[in-house]
């Protein structure tokens, strides 16, 4: 059983590991068997720390209710997402109700050692309250981050590590946790000889993806974060990189991507349960890095990759991105959002064959699975793409409806069930030989559906069911194979 340990840096790590769960869900092909995130981010209370840790744990819960054996053809959920730490997260000791010149004990040092620091730190950098993360100070996560390979998930990882695995490090290069936590993780990874299986560890196929400035701030004198140094910050890691990593060939595959030519202004927040910024099209970009990360052989020297699209759009729809890409993810995201919107908009099951045939009752459709599946899952898989549709550059490869609450927080509305199948943006739905249109086509084609769909469990019929159904609507109605 293959693995890629996933270590998220900061919150891009967080961001960027949202978006492969929802690729996962929807099928898309990862050759490694099982993916296991670790995230290092001292702001363990983030919004996107903690949305993308519910979201995963919502993803093991379905899947543990699944089979995947030989004679199936369900590719939904089909990758493990597995929990080796609390809500896969990585802590860091000593970073709560402290200030970072406590953390380095500078009041007690000697005058001659406070003027060293003096001379590295700002005594903005000395008063920083490091809960929320580094603030976009790599110079302060270079020293917090240092006791990372000492903790015990990082020996247990360094434990369980088998020839067979391989590792992936998503950081930014902009901010402080992901531009100090990259190098620092890769240095002990190589270096480190004293955890268990050294000589695995220190010789894996390793993998990373650095995401350049994507999104700005708006400007805040109070705050720590300015986004007016992104690019700068950025150029001066890029030449650290070079130096330190690339040249030497500590790193095998490594991964760029970004975007600072349509950069959405967010809110300037410095951390806690407010930072929980919008899904944007580079952390999908970056999280179909792992996925191409997981079909390739560990290369003689490092290997440097960027991502691109067709033309310099606004609007990104599935033909906009490269055949490799489009091929890639098109079909199980398009099956998906057939799926999602049939449990939103289909109306009553308990009447239909497919659901009296597999004795599919109103327990099953209240169970604690659906309810998770179509809530948590399929629910957010929709809000996830409405909040990539909503950025200054958009991937928007569906039609659905969605509005503005008054907190400008984006809600998911019903779409049109006379227009079910125009969905796909750039597609004409195909005309059939059949009476059958909308929602009345679906149900056709999942009464018609037979396959393994009749056995095992309740949650693995349904689920297989409804990808066989969904295959076959995307192939006869949206030409999509």
């Amino acid at each position: 059983m293959s693995k890629i340990y996933v270590f998220g840096i900061g919150g891009t790590g967080s961001r960027v590991l949202r978006s492969l769960t929802m690729l996962l869900a929807a099928g898309v092909e990862c050759k490694a068997d099982t993916i296991v995130p670790i995230v290092i981010d001292s702001d363990s209370a983030g919004g996107d720390v903690e949305r993308t840790a519910t979201l995963m744990r919502h993803y093991g819960e379905i899947r543990r209710k699944l089979d995947f054996g030989k004679h199936l053809e369900n590719q939904f959920f089909r990758t493990e997402i597995r929990e080796i730490t609390s809500n896969y997260h990585l802590p860091l000791s000593n970073v709560e109700d402290c200030l970072f010149e406590d953390y380095i004990e500078y009041p007690s040092m000697k005058r001659e050692n406070q003027a060293l620091v003096n001379v590295l730190f700002s005594q903005q950098n000395l008063h920083a309250d490091m809960q929320v993360g580094f603030k976009g100070n790599p110079n302060i996560g270079s020293v917090v981050l240092n006791q990372f390979e000492d903790s015990e998930i990082f020996q247990n990882f360094a434990n369980e590590f088998t020839a067979d695995d391989k590792i992936f490090i998503i950081s930014s290069i902009f901010g402080g946790t992901g531009a100090s936590g990259f190098p620092l993780l890769l240095k002990t990874l190589r270096e480190n000889r004293d955890i268990p299986n050294q000589n695995l560890v220190n010789n894996a196929h390793i993998g990373a993806v650095t995401v350049l400035p994507y999104f700005k701030v708006r400007q805040d004198d109070s705050s720590a974060i300015d986004s007016a140094t992104f690019v700068s910050k950025a150029k001066s890691a890029l030449a650290y990189y070079y130096r330190s990593i690339s040249q030497n060939h500590t790193i095998d595959n490594l991964y760029y991507i970004g975007d600072d030519t349509r950069s959405t202004t967010y809110k300037n927040c410095e951390g806690g349960i407010n930072q929980k910024n919008n899904a944007h099209f580079v952390e999908m970009a970056a999280a179909l890095s792992i996925i191409d990360f997981a079909n390739t052989e560990k290369p003689m020297e490092t290997r440097h990759k960027e991502f691109g699209i067709e033309k310099d759009v606004n609007e990104i729809i599935f033909d906009i991105l490269g055949p490799r890409t489009n091929s890639q993810v098109r079909r199980g995201m398009t099956q998906f959002m057939l799926f999602a919107k049939y449990m939103d908009e289909a109306g009553d099951y308990l009447r239909q064959p497919w659901s009296k045939d597999r004795q599919l009752d109103s327990t099953f459709f209240n169970s604690d699975f659906i309810r998770n599946l179509k809530r948590n899952i399929l629910d957010q898989y929709r809000h996830w793409l409405a909040e990539m549709d909503a950025q200054d550059r958009k991937f928007t490869p569906f039609t659905f409806p969605y509005s503005y609450d008054r907190n400008d927080e984006i809600v998911v509305e019903r779409g049109r069930t006379d227009r079910v199948f125009d969905l796909v943006k750039g597609v004409k739905p195909r005309k059939l030989f059949t009476t059958d249109s909308n929602y009345y086509l679906f149900d056709n084609r999942l009464n018609g559906t037979r396959g393994n769909s009749r056995s095992g469990s309740k949650e693995q019929q349904f689920m297989e069911l409804f990808y066989l159904a969904t295959k076959r609507l995307a192939n006869e109605k949206l030409n999509i194979n």
